[in-house]
């Protein structure tokens, strides 16, 4: 079997290869028999994955040293990594049948990941997991028909966060962050790169990212999946989408193509912090982080265009779900952990928002009081959205990461001037039909 940079292999191909190299290791291959081990004295130590920064793995392995003191006998191995490689460590992991006990899945993912039996439905397992002061809107982030693959690690959603520091710098007044539009959005931001002498550019929209997009589809009065699993944006929404990208960079509303260095992702290598940029869109979960690494206040607006469109583009939605592979040798140990995740307030206090609004509403209460400022704001933000009538969120369909690889590669031509807004549109939607079994 060739390895994951094996071009020949594709990673859903390999996905379905892992499914056939984790049955083998049930039937007794001990090289590839998943997850931790068990050792002569009885003590288990469990495979946890996830990706992060350093600084989400510190408040990480806090929460865990609290759960191993409650919980003598079961030990944590954990890895983790930026979010762009994890998507491929997964797929080379479970390829190979080494899958982990617990892990962190991507929304794009987690249905590909479950339509091939490869997780454990924890709606067979409530009676360890214990999910009742999960709200039933959160729950169904993760519900797979009838089935629940995933628990949301924390709720988030999209914001837009500015630079006040650099509004002040360049006398450009910051426009009310609920009401305003992208037409204020991209006077903004030229405001800002022309006043700086283009040392600043106003903002940056990443205009390959799914959830950026997905907003944006919905405030047209579309939707990017229909709930049957179909591609639903259409050609004419497409193409006013990555029109922004040409336009506003001629105008100074982006910054020219290959300005922005986009080889990471975490707040300590974005635009933000190397304070070439006075805004961009965030997950709100992320504000702490990017306030300290940017060193000042970023106000925390919501996305532009919400009072204008036909109807609302914003959800609640989850950074990522906590899993746990159905091959995993040891499913009671998982659970345990698993559980202790959702609803221990000390692990919790321990570990904070860093992936988002903890989802047990008892829990995001007891911890809010010790929060900063930015985990307080981002909370007061979310809580904020949920008093309002938004658009459902759901796992994507099968298919979706495929979808995402395809934005991003069609994204990145318009970009560099190589492909007309038009083209992509009707390149994305070929690309999607086909990515979503609708060729």
């Amino acid at each position: 079997m060739g390895g994951f940079s094996d071009p020949t292999v594709s990673r859903r191909a390999m996905l379905g290869l892992g499914l056939g190299a984790a049955a083998a290791g049930v039937a007794g291959c001990s090289r590839f028999g998943g997850g931790g081990s068990t050792s002569a004295d009885g003590s288990t130590t469990l495979n946890m994955i996830w990706w992060g920064d350093s600084e989400r793995a510190k408040s990480t392995e806090a929460m865990l040293d609290v759960f191993k003191k409650k919980n003598s006998g079961i030990n944590i191995k954990t890895e983790y990594q930026d979010s762009g490689p994890y998507k491929d460590k997964m797929a080379t992991r479970f390829a190979s049948g080494d899958v982990p006990d617990l892990c962190n899945q991507r929304r794009d993912s987690i249905r590909e990941y479950a339509d091939r039996s490869a997780l454990l439905d924890l709606n067979q397992h409530l009676d360890v997991l214990n999910t009742k002061d999960i709200p039933d809107s959160v729950r169904k982030i993760g519900q797979v028909q009838d089935s629940m693959y995933g628990i949301p690690a924390g709720l988030n959603a999209v914001g837009f966060v500015i630079n006040k520091e650099l509004a002040e710098k360049y006398g450009v007044e910051i426009p009310d962050g609920n009401t305003w539009s992208w037409d204020d959005l991209w006077s903004f931001s030229r405001k800002i790169t022309k006043a700086s002498g283009k040392k600043v550019y106003g903002t940056d929209v990443d205009f390959a990212t799914i959830q950026n997009l997905v907003v944006f589809v919905r405030q047209t009065g579309e939707e990017l999946y229909n709930e049957d699993g179909t591609f639903g944006a259409s050609e004419k929404t497409l193409t006013d989408w990555f029109s922004m990208s040409v336009s506003e960079r001629k105008t100074g509303g982006l910054s020219p193509a290959g300005f922005l260095d986009a080889s990471g992702s975490s707040a300590d290598q974005d635009g933000l912090t190397k304070k070439v940029l006075a805004s961009q869109i965030i997950p709100t979960n992320n504000l702490k982080a990017e306030s300290e690494s940017v060193g000042t206040e970023l106000q925390l607006n919501r996305i532009p265009g919400e009072t204008q469109g036909a109807r609302r583009g914003m959800s609640i939605d989850t950074s990522m779900y906590w899993s746990i592979a159905a091959k995993s040798k040891h499913v009671d140990d998982s659970l345990k952990l698993l559980d202790f995740i959702v609803n221990d307030v000390e692990g919790n206090r321990a570990v904070g928002p860093t992936r988002g609004v903890p989802m047990s509403s008892k829990v995001a209460d007891a911890i809010y009081p010790d929060l900063g400022p930015e985990d307080k704001a981002s909370i007061d933000y979310i809580k904020g959205l949920s008093k309002e009538t938004l658009p459902e969120s759901r796992p994507d369909p099968v298919g979706g990461s495929a979808v995402q690889d395809a934005c991003t590669s069609i994204a990145t031509e318009v970009m560099f001037g190589r492909m007309k807004p038009a083209d992509a549109a009707k390149k994305l939607i070929s690309k999607a039909n086909e990515a979503l079994g609708k060729k």
